[in-house]
């Protein structure tokens, strides 16, 4: 029982994001799995009740990157679905060791928080083991009352709401303190908290680009000068349609040989700012001091100037680069020679009186990372992606889903430009206020505003978590010590 208990967590958290989307899930996902803890006193058994339900969790949720290796890195099926498990295997070690941490703290008085506070520092820890994608709290992406407190904690806040609810409800069915329901009560205090920011029209237009280019194209002269023609009559017949001259033409990420050093490509993008007379946004392929790529976005002004380019800092494994000794087997999924370096710092741009900061693709699984842009300056965000890697898979949903909380818990506009879709506007609750056709190549009028007000979360990043982290670590050694000292 135990086991199918465990099982039932990964089997929840997995529903609870696209492709399933059942977000009234939440607050019991984690439910069966403390229940489990609850029931089993050997800490190696709960871990690896945990280690199950880590497993399937991610099995459930990132099996497009079986897909990915697959189609893009050079591997057969079975050696992708091989790197896929061992992912899966490295990634369920969180999960295992909340769910052993989590039969201590079961018997303290003040167990309720503190399992949820460790959810949260366990969470938080996937930013700096490999890989991050979606937290518990991106669950609340679409609920007006817990997203009010993205602005003052961050997603981990949700996580800590949805986390404290499973674990009340499963100490309701296993009838231990009837004063642990009491834990539910500050969950009221969401109501004194400002409500989500009210829907508004954007009053700054922007050209976003969509061009569908294929992922794979054997790219030649002939084919680099038609894809760049057709992105420039996209681009200046958008411009040129009846309205407000746009604040920016965007391009996203794509996979074409756009190189921030080629003169043809600076006198092309210099010569489409310059007939629009609105500064091109675009994501290109730059060169670091020695040589290597670097994945970047590059921002030319009217004059046919670069103002400024920003080198992506977090790379994305096996996308821009393979992790040792991953190399031995599999290539990495872009196809530009050498491995992808980091850039090495938050870059804000001018446009005309605004400031903006542009992410790209992956980066913007990162909260700490994508509130130093606002902290910076950014009146609104740009996030250029290429989830064209993802193919048809629910991925391309919840990397959506994931930008959305980026928008809340910073309260900007974020602008998303992709390949071949899901290309929207975001406001600063969070709300997709339109998006375009999947797999279509066009360019579209967007709306957005700037913003200069800057919330608890922006200016103080991941304090909650540290909160979380010492008050998990104070229930567990209040807990233990006595104990060991019995024995």
């Amino acid at each position: 029982m135990n086991w199918i208990l465990a099982l039932a967590s990964g089997v929840l958290l997995v529903l609870l994001f696209p492709q399933y989307s059942l977000i009234w899930l939440a607050p019991i996902a984690l439910t069966p799995l403390i229940i489990a803890c609850a029931r089993e006193p050997l800490w190696r058994k709960r871990f690896a009740f945990g280690y199950a339900a880590g497993f399937v969790y991610w099995f459930g949720l990132c099996n497009w990157i079986q897909w990915t290796l697959k189609e893009h890195a050079g591997v057969s099926g079975a050696v992708a679905w091989l790197l896929f498990v061992l992912f899966c295997l490295a990634k369920a070690v969180q999960m295992g060791a909340f769910a052993a941490l989590t039969g201590p703290l079961l018997r303290s008085a003040f167990g309720m928080p503190a399992i949820a506070a460790l959810w949260v520092v366990l969470e938080w820890t996937h930013s700096y083991t490999g890989f991050e994608w979606l937290n518990l709290g991106n669950a609340g992406s679409s609920m007006s009352i817990p997203l009010r407190l993205a602005p003052v904690t961050g997603v981990w806040g949700l996580s800590f709401v949805f986390a404290l609810m499973s674990a009340v409800i499963a100490s309701m069915i296993l009838r231990r303190r009837r004063t642990d329901t009491l834990w539910l009560i500050p969950l009221l205090l969401l109501l004194a908290l400002p409500d989500v920011p009210a829907l508004q029209r954007g009053d700054a237009p922007v050209v976003l680009v969509q061009p569908n280019i294929p992922d794979e194209a054997d790219w030649t002269q002939d084919l680099l000068d038609r894809t760049e023609a057709r992105l420039t009559i996209l681009s200046l017949s958008t411009v040129l349609e009846r309205g407000k001259k746009p604040d920016l033409i965007v391009w996203p990420e794509a996979p074409a040989p756009f190189y921030d050093y080629d003169p043809a490509f600076q006198k092309l993008s210099a010569s489409i700012a310059k007939t629009a007379q609105a500064p091109l946004l675009t994501g290109v392929v730059g060169r670091a001091a020695d040589g290597q790529p670097l994945n970047s976005a590059l921002l030319v002004d009217t004059s046919g100037h670069v103002v400024s380019r920003y080198d992506k800092v977090h790379l994305v494994p096996f996308g821009e680069f393979v992790p040792w000794p991953f190399g031995l087997v599999t290539e990495k999924v872009s196809k530009e020679a050498g491995s992808f370096e980091a850039g090495s710092r938050v870059v804000v741009s001018s446009v005309g009186d605004h400031r903006i900061g542009t992410f790209i693709c992956y980066e913007s699984v990162f909260p700490s990372y994508i509130r130093q842009f606002v902290a910076s300056g950014a009146q609104a965000l740009f996030n250029i992606s290429n989830d064209s890697w993802f193919g048809k898979s629910a991925a391309r949903s919840q990397h959506l889903q994931i930008v959305r909380m980026r928008a809340a818990e910073n309260a900007r506009w974020i602008l998303r430009a992709t390949d071949n879709g899901i290309t929207a506007v975001i406001d600063p609750a969070g709300r997709v206020l339109r998006t375009t056709q999947e797999y279509e190549e066009l360019a579209a009028r967007f709306e957005y505003r700037y913003r200069s007000d800057l919330t608890f979360y922006t200016r103080y990043g991941d304090w909650f978590v540290a909160l979380c982290a010492v008050i998990a670590l104070a229930v567990l050694l209040i807990g233990e010590l006595p104990a060991r000292r019995r024995t």
